[in-house]
């Protein structure tokens, strides 16, 4: 635990074969990796976990709780408790994925990370450079693309939304996904918060490798705005997968099959 909060973690695979571990998003719980993890688990030791506000984990008592500077702390919590001499591997979703960026690009885990895959998350300082130096269409189609963040930090209305019932309909309806639970949606508010409009103060840069899997059909994140992370990435690869925003949902099969062969080729191979 970090500041108090009881963070809820689950393990399967052999625990001698390379160390997954993997960070969900908004609104999901660590299930969002069910596929992945049971095809990743024939060959490797999957660790995933319920980030502060979801699943079994306990809420953050205080909007500052859902800082990416928590949350990164949450995940060298669970670092410490399942890897504390070898370093891992990390895969990340959504929100899941901007905590990885700011995990990766922090030099306390040059060392206990081998790589890192990051799916429909960029760290949140690329995104800023990237609206900056972007043609203007692109720009105003990924502005379209995340005019939600700005209903999900307005107050009062979006917990409504999810009390309501009206955007788990929406959700499930859009993105084929089963309704959200409704506590973690309205505790994941605050990671919008807490976070958007904040900067750490230049641009973020890291030595981990990094592998980008880019959604073609993500209503969120546009493909263009994934590969902003490039310059900043010392081993950078991307790339373009066919699915949608819940692609680790919808196709676990060619997750699975990426982060393996990335594994493979940046750290202790399987077998």
């Amino acid at each position: 635990m970090t500041d108090g909060v009881r963070l809820a973690v689950q393990e399967r695979g052999d625990p001698a074969a390379p160390t997954v571990v993997a960070v969900h998003g908004y609104p999901d719980d660590h299930r969002v990796w069910h596929g992945v993890a049971a095809d990743l688990a024939a060959d490797h030791r999957v660790v995933t976990y319920d980030v502060r506000g979801a699943g079994a984990s306990d809420a953050a008592p205080t909007r500052a709780g859902y800082r990416l500077d928590r949350l990164v702390d949450d995940l060298a919590a669970v670092l410490d408790a399942v890897s504390p001499d070898q370093p891992v591997h990390l895969l990340a979703h959504d929100w899941g994925a901007i905590q990885a960026w700011h995990a990766v690009t922090d030099p306390r885990f040059a060392v206990r990370v081998a790589s890192s895959t990051s799916i429909s998350g960029p760290c949140l300082d690329h995104i800023a450079a990237w609206f900056r130096g972007s043609p203007r269409p692109e720009a105003l189609r990924q502005a379209a693309k995340s005019a939600y963040t700005l209903l999900f930090r307005l107050p009062v209305l979006p917990e409504l939304g999810w009390r309501s019932g009206l955007f788990g309909r929406v959700a499930a309806r859009s993105q084929r996904m089963p309704r959200p639970v409704v506590r973690d949606a309205v505790n994941g508010l605050e990671l919008y918060r807490a976070n958007l409009g904040a900067s750490a103060g230049g641009i973020r840069r890291t030595a981990v490798p990094v592998q980008v899997l880019a959604p073609r059909r993500d209503s969120f994140v546009s493909v263009s705005l994934q590969r902003s992370a490039a310059p900043f990435v010392a081993d950078f690869t991307m790339h373009e997968i066919e699915g949608g925003h819940w692609v680790v949902r919808h196709r676990p099969e060619l997750i699975a099959a990426r982060v393996r062969a990335f594994v493979r080729a940046h750290g202790l191979t399987p077998g």
